[in-house]
Protein backbone atom coordinates (compact mmCIF):
# COMPACT_ATOMS: atom_id res chain seq x y z
CA UNK A 1 0.00 0.00 0.00
CA UNK A 2 1.34 3.43 -0.99
CA UNK A 3 -0.04 6.85 -0.06
CA UNK A 4 1.49 9.82 -1.91
CA UNK A 5 0.49 13.35 -1.00
CA UNK A 6 1.26 16.30 -3.28
CA UNK A 7 1.36 19.75 -1.71
CA UNK A 8 2.56 23.22 -2.67
CA UNK A 9 1.51 26.80 -3.22
CA UNK A 10 -1.83 27.33 -4.94
CA UNK A 11 -1.61 27.40 -8.72
CA UNK A 12 1.67 25.49 -9.16
CA UNK A 13 0.02 22.43 -10.72
CA UNK A 14 -0.41 20.01 -7.81
CA UNK A 15 -3.65 18.70 -9.26
CA UNK A 16 -2.25 17.89 -12.70
CA UNK A 17 0.87 16.24 -11.25
CA UNK A 18 -1.23 14.17 -8.81
CA UNK A 19 -3.63 13.11 -11.59
CA UNK A 20 -0.73 12.28 -13.93
CA UNK A 21 0.95 10.20 -11.21
CA UNK A 22 -2.27 8.28 -10.55
CA UNK A 23 -2.88 7.68 -14.26
CA UNK A 24 0.62 6.29 -14.82
CA UNK A 25 0.24 4.07 -11.73
CA UNK A 26 -3.02 2.71 -13.16
CA UNK A 27 -1.39 2.15 -16.55
CA UNK A 28 1.29 0.08 -14.79
CA UNK A 29 -1.46 -2.23 -13.53
CA UNK A 30 -1.98 -0.94 -9.98
CA UNK A 31 -5.46 -0.28 -8.66
CA UNK A 32 -5.16 3.43 -7.94
CA UNK A 33 -7.27 6.14 -6.30
CA UNK A 34 -6.62 9.84 -6.78
CA UNK A 35 -8.48 12.03 -4.28
CA UNK A 36 -8.64 15.77 -3.68
CA UNK A 37 -8.80 17.27 -0.17
CA UNK A 38 -8.84 20.85 -1.47
CA UNK A 39 -12.09 22.71 -0.77
CA UNK A 40 -11.68 24.44 -4.16
CA UNK A 41 -11.62 21.16 -6.09
CA UNK A 42 -10.13 21.11 -9.60
CA UNK A 43 -9.42 17.38 -9.97
CA UNK A 44 -12.55 16.84 -12.08
CA UNK A 45 -11.45 19.66 -14.38
CA UNK A 46 -7.99 18.14 -14.74
CA UNK A 47 -9.36 14.70 -15.59
CA UNK A 48 -12.15 16.30 -17.64
CA UNK A 49 -14.57 13.89 -15.97
CA UNK A 50 -17.33 14.75 -13.43
CA UNK A 51 -16.49 13.45 -9.92
CA UNK A 52 -18.39 12.85 -6.70
CA UNK A 53 -17.66 12.65 -2.96
CA UNK A 54 -17.21 8.89 -3.32
CA UNK A 55 -14.68 7.15 -5.62
CA UNK A 56 -15.85 6.59 -9.19
CA UNK A 57 -14.00 4.67 -11.90
CA UNK A 58 -12.56 6.99 -14.58
CA UNK A 59 -10.22 4.61 -16.47
CA UNK A 60 -8.81 1.09 -16.27
CA UNK A 61 -7.46 0.59 -12.70
CA UNK A 62 -8.13 4.28 -11.91
CA UNK A 63 -10.69 5.76 -9.51
CA UNK A 64 -11.09 9.40 -8.49
CA UNK A 65 -13.00 11.40 -5.88
CA UNK A 66 -13.31 14.91 -4.51
CA UNK A 67 -13.60 14.55 -0.73
CA UNK A 68 -16.44 16.75 0.50
CA UNK A 69 -15.62 18.12 3.94
CA UNK A 70 -18.02 21.04 3.60
CA UNK A 71 -21.04 18.88 2.88
CA UNK A 72 -23.75 18.43 5.50
CA UNK A 73 -22.10 16.73 8.48
CA UNK A 74 -24.84 14.14 8.87
CA UNK A 75 -24.58 13.07 5.24
CA UNK A 76 -20.81 12.92 5.50
CA UNK A 77 -20.78 10.82 8.62
CA UNK A 78 -23.45 8.66 7.02
CA UNK A 79 -21.21 7.70 4.09
CA UNK A 80 -18.58 6.47 6.53
CA UNK A 81 -21.06 5.02 9.02
CA UNK A 82 -19.67 1.48 8.99
CA UNK A 83 -16.14 2.74 9.51
CA UNK A 84 -16.65 5.71 11.82
CA UNK A 85 -19.48 4.33 13.95
CA UNK A 86 -17.51 1.18 14.68
CA UNK A 87 -14.57 3.32 15.66
CA UNK A 88 -16.52 5.73 17.85
CA UNK A 89 -19.63 3.99 19.09
CA UNK A 90 -20.58 0.35 18.90
CA UNK A 91 -24.29 1.24 18.76
CA UNK A 92 -23.94 3.73 15.93
CA UNK A 93 -23.23 7.44 15.90
CA UNK A 94 -26.12 9.58 17.12
CA UNK A 95 -26.97 12.88 15.46
CA UNK A 96 -26.27 14.67 18.74
CA UNK A 97 -22.72 13.35 18.94
CA UNK A 98 -22.16 14.04 15.25
CA UNK A 99 -23.25 17.64 15.73
CA UNK A 100 -21.01 18.22 18.73
CA UNK A 101 -17.99 16.51 17.18
CA UNK A 102 -18.45 18.44 13.93
CA UNK A 103 -17.93 21.67 15.88
CA UNK A 104 -14.74 20.43 17.52
CA UNK A 105 -11.60 22.35 16.43
CA UNK A 106 -10.09 20.85 13.28
CA UNK A 107 -12.78 18.20 12.80
CA UNK A 108 -13.02 18.88 9.06
CA UNK A 109 -9.28 18.12 8.73
CA UNK A 110 -9.61 15.01 10.87
CA UNK A 111 -12.45 13.76 8.65
CA UNK A 112 -10.32 14.28 5.52
CA UNK A 113 -7.47 12.33 7.08
CA UNK A 114 -9.82 9.56 8.18
CA UNK A 115 -10.77 9.15 4.52
CA UNK A 116 -7.10 8.53 3.75
CA UNK A 117 -6.67 6.18 6.69
CA UNK A 118 -9.84 4.32 5.70
CA UNK A 119 -8.26 3.43 2.37
CA UNK A 120 -5.02 2.40 4.08
CA UNK A 121 -6.87 0.14 6.54
CA UNK A 122 -9.25 -1.45 4.08
CA UNK A 123 -6.67 -1.73 1.28
CA UNK A 124 -9.30 -1.16 -1.40
CA UNK A 125 -6.53 0.28 -3.57
CA UNK A 126 -2.86 -0.45 -4.15
CA UNK A 127 -2.01 3.26 -4.32
CA UNK A 128 -3.77 6.38 -3.04
CA UNK A 129 -2.65 9.70 -4.54
CA UNK A 130 -3.74 12.83 -2.66
CA UNK A 131 -4.18 16.18 -4.39
CA UNK A 132 -3.87 18.37 -1.30
CA UNK A 133 -4.96 21.93 -0.57
CA UNK A 134 -2.44 24.82 -0.76
CA UNK A 135 0.58 24.48 1.54
CA UNK A 136 -0.70 26.31 4.63
CA UNK A 137 -3.97 24.40 4.75
CA UNK A 138 -2.21 21.09 4.13
CA UNK A 139 0.32 21.66 6.92
CA UNK A 140 -2.62 22.38 9.22
CA UNK A 141 -4.29 19.22 7.94
CA UNK A 142 -1.21 17.10 8.64
CA UNK A 143 -0.65 18.52 12.12
CA UNK A 144 -4.24 17.84 13.17
CA UNK A 145 -3.61 14.32 14.54
CA UNK A 146 -1.16 15.79 17.07
CA UNK A 147 -3.33 18.85 17.77
CA UNK A 148 -6.47 16.77 18.15
CA UNK A 149 -4.76 14.38 20.53
CA UNK A 150 -3.65 17.38 22.61
CA UNK A 151 -7.26 18.56 22.89
CA UNK A 152 -8.56 15.08 23.65
CA UNK A 153 -5.84 14.46 26.25
CA UNK A 154 -6.68 17.66 28.12
CA UNK A 155 -10.37 16.80 28.08
CA UNK A 156 -9.57 13.46 29.63
CA UNK A 157 -7.48 15.08 32.36
CA UNK A 158 -10.17 17.57 33.24
CA UNK A 159 -13.30 15.54 32.82
CA UNK A 160 -15.22 17.77 35.23
CA UNK A 161 -14.69 20.77 32.99
CA UNK A 162 -15.49 19.01 29.75
CA UNK A 163 -18.88 20.62 29.13
CA UNK A 164 -17.42 24.08 29.75
CA UNK A 165 -14.55 23.34 27.34
CA UNK A 166 -16.81 22.15 24.52
CA UNK A 167 -19.63 24.68 24.83
CA UNK A 168 -17.88 27.46 22.85
CA UNK A 169 -17.67 25.14 19.86
CA UNK A 170 -21.15 23.66 20.08
CA UNK A 171 -24.24 24.80 18.21
CA UNK A 172 -26.50 24.00 21.16
CA UNK A 173 -26.31 22.75 24.76
CA UNK A 174 -24.55 19.42 25.05
CA UNK A 175 -26.71 16.41 25.70
CA UNK A 176 -24.95 13.36 27.04
CA UNK A 177 -21.40 14.57 27.75
CA UNK A 178 -20.30 11.09 28.80
CA UNK A 179 -21.18 9.76 25.34
CA UNK A 180 -19.21 12.57 23.69
CA UNK A 181 -16.21 11.96 25.93
CA UNK A 182 -16.25 8.28 24.98
CA UNK A 183 -16.43 9.24 21.30
CA UNK A 184 -13.48 11.58 21.73
CA UNK A 185 -11.46 8.86 23.43
CA UNK A 186 -12.05 6.46 20.53
CA UNK A 187 -11.36 9.14 17.95
CA UNK A 188 -8.15 9.93 19.84
CA UNK A 189 -7.07 6.30 19.44
CA UNK A 190 -7.93 6.46 15.73
CA UNK A 191 -5.82 9.58 15.19
CA UNK A 192 -2.88 7.85 16.91
CA UNK A 193 -3.19 5.06 14.35
CA UNK A 194 -3.55 7.66 11.61
CA UNK A 195 -0.37 9.41 12.75
CA UNK A 196 1.52 6.11 12.46
CA UNK A 197 0.30 5.60 8.89
CA UNK A 198 1.13 9.14 7.80
CA UNK A 199 4.68 9.02 9.17
CA UNK A 200 5.57 5.50 7.95
CA UNK A 201 8.09 5.97 5.09
CA UNK A 202 7.27 2.51 3.74
CA UNK A 203 3.63 3.62 3.22
CA UNK A 204 3.47 7.39 2.88
CA UNK A 205 5.49 9.87 0.82
CA UNK A 206 5.15 13.65 0.60
CA UNK A 207 6.09 15.58 -2.51
CA UNK A 208 6.31 19.32 -2.95
CA UNK A 209 5.28 20.75 -6.32
CA UNK A 210 6.76 24.13 -7.21
CA UNK A 211 7.64 26.47 -10.04
CA UNK A 212 11.00 28.22 -10.47
CA UNK A 213 9.87 31.47 -8.83
CA UNK A 214 11.11 33.04 -5.60
CA UNK A 215 7.88 33.08 -3.56
CA UNK A 216 7.00 29.54 -4.62
CA UNK A 217 10.47 28.20 -3.78
CA UNK A 218 10.46 29.84 -0.33
CA UNK A 219 7.04 28.43 0.50
CA UNK A 220 8.18 24.99 -0.63
CA UNK A 221 11.20 25.25 1.68
CA UNK A 222 8.91 26.09 4.59
CA UNK A 223 6.73 23.10 3.75
CA UNK A 224 9.71 20.71 3.76
CA UNK A 225 10.92 22.21 7.05
CA UNK A 226 7.57 21.71 8.78
CA UNK A 227 7.10 18.23 7.36
CA UNK A 228 10.51 17.36 8.80
CA UNK A 229 9.46 18.59 12.24
CA UNK A 230 6.57 16.11 12.26
CA UNK A 231 8.69 13.29 10.78
CA UNK A 232 6.61 13.12 7.61
CA UNK A 233 8.79 11.50 4.92
CA UNK A 234 9.43 13.74 1.90
CA UNK A 235 10.81 11.70 -1.01
CA UNK A 236 11.11 14.17 -3.92
CA UNK A 237 10.41 17.59 -5.40
CA UNK A 238 8.59 18.26 -8.68
CA UNK A 239 9.48 21.44 -10.57
CA UNK A 240 6.60 22.24 -12.89
CA UNK A 241 6.16 24.57 -15.88
CA UNK A 242 9.76 24.95 -16.99
CA UNK A 243 10.03 26.99 -20.18
CA UNK A 244 11.73 25.01 -22.97
CA UNK A 245 14.66 26.59 -24.79
CA UNK A 246 12.61 26.81 -27.96
CA UNK A 247 9.75 28.70 -26.26
CA UNK A 248 9.30 31.94 -28.13
CA UNK A 249 11.75 34.59 -29.15
CA UNK A 250 12.48 38.08 -27.98
CA UNK A 251 13.29 39.85 -24.73
CA UNK A 252 10.25 38.59 -22.80
CA UNK A 253 11.03 34.88 -23.18
CA UNK A 254 14.77 35.43 -22.75
CA UNK A 255 14.14 37.22 -19.43
CA UNK A 256 11.72 34.57 -18.21
CA UNK A 257 14.19 31.78 -19.01
CA UNK A 258 16.97 33.68 -17.24
CA UNK A 259 14.82 34.03 -14.10
CA UNK A 260 13.84 30.36 -14.21
CA UNK A 261 17.48 29.24 -14.57
CA UNK A 262 18.39 31.26 -11.48
CA UNK A 263 15.74 29.57 -9.37
CA UNK A 264 16.32 26.14 -10.87
CA UNK A 265 19.86 26.35 -9.51
CA UNK A 266 18.51 27.48 -6.14
CA UNK A 267 16.17 24.50 -6.10
CA UNK A 268 19.05 22.13 -6.88
CA UNK A 269 21.08 23.61 -4.01
CA UNK A 270 18.36 24.08 -1.38
CA UNK A 271 16.54 20.76 -1.70
CA UNK A 272 19.51 18.42 -1.69
CA UNK A 273 19.63 15.45 -1.26
CA UNK A 274 16.03 15.07 -2.53
CA UNK A 275 15.54 13.83 -6.11
CA UNK A 276 14.17 16.60 -8.34
CA UNK A 277 11.73 15.84 -11.19
CA UNK A 278 11.05 18.40 -13.89
CA UNK A 279 8.01 18.99 -16.08
CA UNK A 280 7.83 21.42 -19.02
CA UNK A 281 5.51 24.35 -19.60
CA UNK A 282 3.14 23.24 -22.35
CA UNK A 283 1.62 25.48 -24.98
CA UNK A 284 -1.77 23.85 -24.44
CA UNK A 285 -3.78 22.96 -21.34
CA UNK A 286 -2.98 19.78 -19.43
CA UNK A 287 -6.56 18.51 -19.35
CA UNK A 288 -7.82 14.99 -19.99
CA UNK A 289 -6.22 11.56 -19.83
CA UNK A 290 -4.03 11.89 -22.94
CA UNK A 291 -2.45 15.15 -21.75
CA UNK A 292 -1.94 13.75 -18.25
CA UNK A 293 -0.25 10.66 -19.65
CA UNK A 294 2.15 12.90 -21.60
CA UNK A 295 2.93 14.89 -18.44
CA UNK A 296 3.69 11.69 -16.50
CA UNK A 297 6.14 10.58 -19.23
CA UNK A 298 7.82 13.99 -19.50
CA UNK A 299 8.16 14.30 -15.71
CA UNK A 300 9.03 10.78 -14.54
CA UNK A 301 10.35 9.18 -17.73
CA UNK A 302 10.27 5.39 -17.47
CA UNK A 303 10.25 5.41 -13.64
CA UNK A 304 7.26 4.22 -11.65
CA UNK A 305 6.08 7.52 -10.08
CA UNK A 306 4.89 5.67 -6.97
CA UNK A 307 8.33 4.29 -6.10
CA UNK A 308 10.01 5.59 -2.95
CA UNK A 309 12.61 8.00 -4.34
CA UNK A 310 14.38 8.97 -1.11
CA UNK A 311 14.72 7.42 2.33
CA UNK A 312 16.04 9.30 5.30
CA UNK A 313 15.45 12.41 7.37
CA UNK A 314 16.01 15.80 5.78
CA UNK A 315 16.64 17.44 9.13
CA UNK A 316 16.89 16.58 12.82
CA UNK A 317 16.40 18.98 15.71
CA UNK A 318 17.61 17.96 19.17
CA UNK A 319 17.18 19.94 22.38
CA UNK A 320 20.45 20.44 24.25
CA UNK A 321 20.95 20.29 28.02
CA UNK A 322 21.66 24.04 28.17
CA UNK A 323 18.26 24.87 26.62
CA UNK A 324 19.63 25.39 23.13
CA UNK A 325 19.05 23.28 20.03
CA UNK A 326 21.16 21.39 17.50
CA UNK A 327 20.03 21.32 13.87
CA UNK A 328 21.45 18.50 11.75
CA UNK A 329 21.20 18.48 7.95
CA UNK A 330 22.46 15.68 5.67
CA UNK A 331 25.22 16.99 3.37
CA UNK A 332 26.72 13.75 2.02
CA UNK A 333 28.31 15.29 -1.08
CA UNK A 334 29.86 18.39 0.48
CA UNK A 335 33.49 18.25 1.57
CA UNK A 336 34.94 21.33 3.32
CA UNK A 337 35.84 22.52 6.79
CA UNK A 338 35.04 26.15 6.00
CA UNK A 339 31.42 26.60 7.13
CA UNK A 340 29.98 30.11 7.05
CA UNK A 341 26.55 30.94 8.43
CA UNK A 342 24.40 34.05 8.19
CA UNK A 343 20.94 34.28 9.76
CA UNK A 344 18.22 36.80 8.95
CA UNK A 345 14.89 36.26 10.67
CA UNK A 346 13.74 32.77 9.74
CA UNK A 347 16.26 32.49 6.88
CA UNK A 348 19.63 30.77 7.22
CA UNK A 349 22.30 31.30 4.55
CA UNK A 350 24.88 28.50 4.50
CA UNK A 351 28.16 28.63 2.59
CA UNK A 352 30.57 25.66 2.60
CA UNK A 353 33.40 26.16 0.14
CA UNK A 354 31.70 26.61 -3.24
CA UNK A 355 28.41 25.18 -1.98
CA UNK A 356 25.63 27.61 -1.05
CA UNK A 357 22.22 26.95 0.43
CA UNK A 358 19.39 29.12 1.73
CA UNK A 359 16.90 27.50 4.07
CA UNK A 360 13.82 28.46 6.05
CA UNK A 361 14.05 27.74 9.77
CA UNK A 362 11.14 26.47 11.87
CA UNK A 363 9.83 28.94 14.47
CA UNK A 364 11.63 27.27 17.40
CA UNK A 365 14.99 28.05 15.74
CA UNK A 366 14.11 31.32 13.99
CA UNK A 367 13.94 33.22 17.28
CA UNK A 368 17.35 32.01 18.46
CA UNK A 369 20.89 33.07 17.62
CA UNK A 370 23.02 30.61 15.67
CA UNK A 371 26.20 29.56 17.46
CA UNK A 372 28.40 27.80 14.96
CA UNK A 373 28.31 25.13 12.31
CA UNK A 374 30.54 22.23 11.30
CA UNK A 375 30.50 19.15 9.07
CA UNK A 376 30.69 15.77 10.77
CA UNK A 377 30.18 12.36 9.12
CA UNK A 378 28.23 13.78 6.19
CA UNK A 379 26.00 15.93 8.43
CA UNK A 380 26.04 19.70 8.86
CA UNK A 381 25.47 20.50 12.54
CA UNK A 382 24.35 23.99 13.53
CA UNK A 383 24.01 25.03 17.16
CA UNK A 384 21.32 27.48 18.26
CA UNK A 385 21.80 29.31 21.56
CA UNK A 386 19.35 29.30 24.49
CA UNK A 387 16.97 32.26 24.66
Amino acid sequence: MRIILYLGKGGVGKTTVAAATALRSAQLGYKTLVASTDIAHSLADSLDIPLEAQPIKVADNLWAQEISVVADIHNYWGTLQDYVSGMISGNGLSNIVADELSAFPGMDEIVSLLHINKQAKERNFDRVIIDAAPTGETIRLLTMPDTFRWYAGHLNKFEQGMVKALKPFASRLLQGPAEILEALNKLDAATAELRTTLSDPAVSSYRVVLQPEKMVVREAERAVSYLGLFNYPVDSVIVNRILPEAAGEGEFYAKRREIQQKYLQMIEDNFRPLPIWKAPYYSDEVVGLAALSRLATDCFGEADPCDIFYRGKLQEIDELENGGYMLRLPMPFVQSDNVKLRKRGDEMFITIGNFKREMILPAVLAKRKAGGGWLRNGMLEIEFKPL
